[in-house]
């Protein structure tokens, strides 16, 4: 089958012809239609983080099954499924106690085994989960990824109804959590980034947008909330100057979650930032499966919008996925990418 690999860190991906893969007693062998491009793959092919060598990218799946193994009773050829890019073992301590990822055993699908850049991919089933025939593959690929960071986001920080929120970056990642946020019952939902199309698209969405290029964004938040700052704070884009910037918008009693991945250090004033308003700084770390099927449930009841989201897709080719890492990693204007075999 073709697939697209990362077969060096510091190098663009590769596209090869490897063999595919059989599924084993408990696993699903599923013909992947679309696998979402995200931030994180411009991260694992620049080294930033720790990835099997070599390795197909693209951890955003969904597709179709082909076949499965012989004690899988849940799944047939044909049905429509997306894939938890969180592969556990069920059975330790953190997944007995619902936190899945940390998972002593857990791998993830396109950064410790192979990923859904390819024609196929095969996983075990207690991972699959059945998509609904109103979501697109597009839609429920980006879900298992870009939305299910932003409502693991949303519950790591505890936002509830009346809170007000700003969200860092208004990519894939940002709208479904401005979305989210609301449909908890924010009473307000700041968007920060310095692209026109996403801050008009975040306005399209119910928020009240940002533009950092027009100044200190902390300062216009507190502006706008009368010296406040928010509730919450949510960063997703990986930079540490706006992780620092989620820090300093919080209320007394704030809460910063930060989910974007950086190499780099964070600098805020402690007294300031954090002691003196109570504040808390939340690190933010992959989902949680009923969240999967939360979104599954919000995106089939039409709660949870992402046909502007998903703003263009590439071939299964190895040239348009490195354009497209290329971009991400120049923080570029599009949303979402997704790649779609055929």
């Amino acid at each position: 089958m073709k697939a697209v690999r990362l077969l060096q860190p510091g190098h663009a991906l590769v596209g090869e012809s490897v063999p595919a893969p059989a599924p084993g007693p408990h696993e699903v062998l599923v013909r992947v239609r679309a696998a979402g491009i995200c931030h994180s793959d411009a991260h694992y092919r620049a080294g930033v983080a720790p990835t099997r060598l070599p390795c197909t990218l693209g951890h955003e799946v969904s597709g179709v099954v082909e076949a499965c193994g012989g004690l899988v009773t849940d799944f047939k050829a044909g049905d429509r499924v997306c894939l938890n890019y969180l592969v556990t073992c069920g059975e330790c301590d953190y997944c007995r106690a619902g936190k899945e990822q940390f998972c002593v055993q857990g791998e993830m699908i396109g950064k410790h085994r192979d990923g859904g850049f390819a024609e196929f991919i095969c996983v075990p089933a207690r991972g699959v989960l059945a998509l609904p025939a109103g979501i697109s593959f597009e839609h429920g690929a980006v879900m298992m990824c870009s939305s299910a960071t932003a409502l693991h986001a949303l519950n790591q920080a505890r936002v509830a109804r009346g809170d007000t929120v700003a969200v860092f970056g208004a990519g894939g990642l940002g709208m479904s959590a401005i979305q989210l946020a609301l449909l908890r019952g924010a009473s307000k939902v700041f968007a920060v980034d310095i692209h026109p199309r996403k801050l008009e698209l975040a306005r399209r969405f119910g928020a009240t947008s940002v533009d950092a290029r027009a100044g200190d964004p902390v300062a216009e938040i507190r502006r706008l909330t009368d010296g406040r700052g928010v509730d919450a704070a949510l960063e997703l884009i990986g930079l540490p100057a706006t992780m620092a910037q989620a820090v300093r918008s919080l209320a007394i009693h704030g809460r910063a979650a930060l989910a974007g991945l950086t190499g780099g250090q964070v600098s805020f004033s402690p007294y300031h930032d954090l002691l003196n308003r109570e504040a808390e700084v939340i690190g933010v770390s992959d989902h949680l499966l009923p969240e999967l099927q939360q979104l599954i449930s919000f995106a089939e009841h039409g709660q949870l919008d992402l046909s502007a989201v998903v703003t263009q897709s590439v071939p299964l080719d190895a040239a348009a996925i490195n354009r497209v890492l290329d971009d991400l990693e120049a923080f570029g204007g599009g949303v979402r990418t997704v790649v779609c075999p055929g």
